[in-house]
């Protein structure tokens, strides 16, 4: 070990609670937060060395902040990568990072198994400035080598994808990426740095919604990119123009949210597991997508790349009468008591949602279908119940559909 302390001194646990602890003169043991708006000098010229650039420090909150900052670096030492910048959700980590990145005539090659807004991002608003995106299969790996261009600047992708479980090899893409002058771009939301750390496998950038399993008790909005200076500086700058930035306080949360990462992740990874076990047997269920399963067509690289399979399962359930529709998911999903019926995961409380109408409800039929999106498919985000009571609450969910 080094005198001067370096991440890899340390294990991710470890990291996830000590790494960039912020200490002010009073020296408290919990991480402050910096409730302000701007910064005060000591003069005029240092003021001005601050806007500038010259002298390093704090100027305005919407770009330096120190529990910010805090942050920022527990998650860049978490994944791996040199720098991290923090911003107001997922999606202001997208949508920033390819602004950021990209310039008209660009070209982008993605999963078409991604969270719906994303699909939004591509289709209204960067084909505006005349970025294009085409969607592939995340699995299928000819389908990305053949979508590639001249043009093409960005791979990017979900693993495990949302809400399929589906699995992209980012190692091969990585390489694919590489060997094509393009940037790999991972999605690591649903496995967090607990559980994969894409950058270690070759990707580029690592994108997170801190909303989801960073906070873990559904608290704050906000969201982070991670990678190499050169880049990060990139998004910071779009970042101090545009404004998406992260607040202070949701900040500090993440930082508490993070010291429990690890525990939390095992936790959630166990419940998930026996439940998708059981559901493979329950009646009513016609299939459980879930990489933890050896059923999964992706299971051996998920193992191969994840140290846990995350947990986020997906169902496609089938009434009595043998209808597999919209009203049958939702009839399942009224059914229940105990599960939340929301949208959001991540959270120590269980969720369900019928992603057809609600986080992918703005993709067009055609898409939705080719993406797997089912009208009879129900997402389940797995929190840290005890496992026989959520059983119990997805049998009278099971009785609803008529067993």
């Amino acid at each position: 070990m080094s005198d001067k302390p370096d991440p890899s001194d340390y294990n991710t646990d470890t990291l996830a609670i000590r790494w960039a602890q912020l200490r002010t003169d009073e020296m408290s043991h919990s991480d402050p937060i910096f409730l302000t708006s701007s910064f005060v000098y000591n003069s005029a010229a240092e003021a001005a060395a601050r806007f500038s650039g010259e002298q390093p420090g704090n100027v305005y909150s919407r770009f330096t902040n120190p529990t910010v900052r805090a942050f920022e670096q527990r998650l860049a030492a978490l994944e791996g990568g040199e720098q991290c910048q923090a911003l107001a959700s997922g999606m202001a980590a997208i949508s920033s990072t390819f602004f950021a990145l990209l310039t008209p005539g660009d070209h982008i090659v993605s999963s078409r198994s991604v969270f719906g807004t994303t699909n939004v991002i591509y289709d209204r608003y960067l084909k505006k400035f005349g970025i294009d995106t085409t969607l592939v299969d995340l699995d299928d790996l000819d389908q990305w080598k053949a979508a590639i261009r001249p043009q093409t600047r960005v791979l990017f992708l979900e693993t495990p994808s949302n809400p399929l479980s589906e699995v992209g090899d980012i190692e091969a893409l990585a390489k694919l990426a590489h060997d094509n002058g393009a940037l790999l771009i991972v999605d690591n939301c649903f496995c967090t740095p607990a559980l994969q750390k894409p950058i270690a496998l070759g990707a580029d950038l690592v994108i997170h919604s801190a909303t989801k399993y960073l906070d873990g008790q559904g608290r704050c909005i906000g969201g982070a990119v991670v990678g190499p200076a050169d880049l990060i500086k990139e998004v910071h700058g779009f970042v101090r123009s545009a404004g998406p930035s992260m607040s202070p306080f949701n900040a500090w949360v993440f930082l508490k949210g993070l010291e429990t990462l690890g525990l939390r992740m095992k936790a959630h990874c166990a419940n998930t597991l026996e439940l998708a076990r059981w559901l493979e047997r329950q009646p009513g269920i016609a299939k459980v997508h879930y990489a933890g399963l050896e059923s999964h067509p992706q299971h051996a690289l998920a193992a191969r790349q994840q140290s846990g399979f995350g947990a986020v399962l997906a169902i496609e359930v089938v009434d009595s009468d043998g209808n597999a529709d919209r009203q049958a998911a939702w009839r399942f999903i009224d059914g229940t008591r105990l599960l939340s019926i929301t949208a959001n995961l991540g959270d120590v409380k269980s969720t369900i949602t019928h992603p057809g109408s609600t986080t992918h409800g703005r993709v067009n039929p055609e898409e939705k279908e080719r993406a797997g999106i089912t009208e009879n498919l129900i997402r389940i985000a797995v929190g840290l119940e005890d496992i026989d009571d959520l059983k119990q609450d997805l049998t009278l969910a099971i009785k609803a559909l008529g067993f």
